[in-house]
Order: structure tokens, then sequence, then C-alpha cells
């Protein structure tokens, strides 16, 4: 379980092709030295298994399942990406609860970091733009933010404070670029209830 509060941002120092998988060789020198093998930390909002760690890299594998479901078979060499370990008894829920069980991939339709009051606008797939409510908590490439806004037409809005331009990758967002979404937990088990109760 994660809490959507990105510890530090890392980059992607090599890619490698694997068959139906990627191997990921991330510089993270803010948190590696905490880790040891087989923790899960998250990538850019994606669960992955440690595999290698040191002073300052890590490595992970994303497997086919995962490069279907994410944008993680588009990182390369020299991207940057949001990072968070798991979450322990020891540190406060800061953000909401975060799976690291990304739902869908979004497109951004607009985002300006450098706006007075930057606001991020999504395009979502249906199924995942029924699960958000306005104040309602959303996972966007890992980072825990509240939905401001819905609308009929597949978007939301989401306000960004400067604290999170300034400590993730949402800086470098613009319209098109694709990222990983996870819904709010809690949304998702209620609609499953409800499609029980309705069967």
């Amino acid at each position: 379980m994660f809490t959507g509060i990105i510890e530090t941002v890392g980059s992607i120092e090599r890619v490698d092709d694997l068959k139906q998988a990627r191997g990921l060789r991330i510089e993270a020198p803010a948190i590696t030295s905490s880790l040891s093998v087989g923790d899960s930390v998250a990538v850019d909002g994606v669960c992955l298994t440690v595999e290698s760690c040191d002073a300052a890299l890590l490595t992970a594998t994303a497997v086919a399942e995962t490069l279907e479901r994410t944008t993680l078979g588009e990182r390369k060499a020299g991207d940057r990406v949001n990072i968070e370990r798991a979450a322990t008894i020891e540190r406060f829920l800061g953000g909401h609860i975060v799976q690291g069980h990304v739902d869908a991939v979004a497109k951004v339709v607009a985002f300006d970091a450098r706006a007075a009051s930057p606001t991020l606008v999504l395009e979502l797939s249906d199924d995942v733009h029924q699960l958000c409510v306005e104040k309602g908590s959303i996972a966007i490439d890992g980072v825990s933010l509240t939905v401001a806004r819905k609308s009929t037409a597949n978007r939301i809005e989401v306000a960004i404070v400067p604290h999170t331009i300034a400590h993730t990758t949402l800086a470098s967002y613009q319209a098109g670029r694709r990222v990983n979404v996870e819904a709010d937990v809690i949304a998702k088990y209620v609609r499953e209830f409800v499609r029980q109760e309705k069967a």
C-alpha cells in the first residue's frame, strides 16, 4: 500500500527490453539506502518489486500485464519518474490509500505549470470517469490528488498546488501526455458491491 505522497523524483538510468517484460534501472539515491530486495516501490504509481539496490540505484522488472496497463512501456533512459516507498505504520498516511494498481492510462488535455492557479485537465476512460467524484481522491502517476471538477465529457479537472509541481514530475506535463491513473479504491469496492446487489 502507498499514500500518493511522492518521496523523490528518480531518473531512469537504463531500460532493458526483455521477452514480454522490461527491466528498469532507476537512480533514486534519496531512498535506495533504505530499500531491501523484495520491497515494494511505486514508480509513477505502478507497484514494482525491488530486485536489487545500492546507494544510488534500484532495479525492477515490469511484466507484460504491467506494460499493457501502464505507461512504463513508454518510459526511456533519462525520463524522470515519481517514486514512493510502501507505507508503514511508522509513517503517517498523508495522502489517500493507493494500491499501485493502475486502472487505466489517461491523456492530459491541458496543463500550464506556470499559471497562477495551475489546473490539470484529464480525459479518462468511461470506467474510471464513473468512479470519480468532486472532492474525491485520485492518483495520477502515483501522486495523490483531489478532483476539483468532473464534466460529462469524460474529463476531470484537478487543481495543482506549487509544492506538488516542485516535488513531482507534473511540472513537465503537456497536452497529449499519457499518465497512469488509479481511481479511489473505496469507490471501486462500492461499485462492485452495488453491481453484485443488482445481479
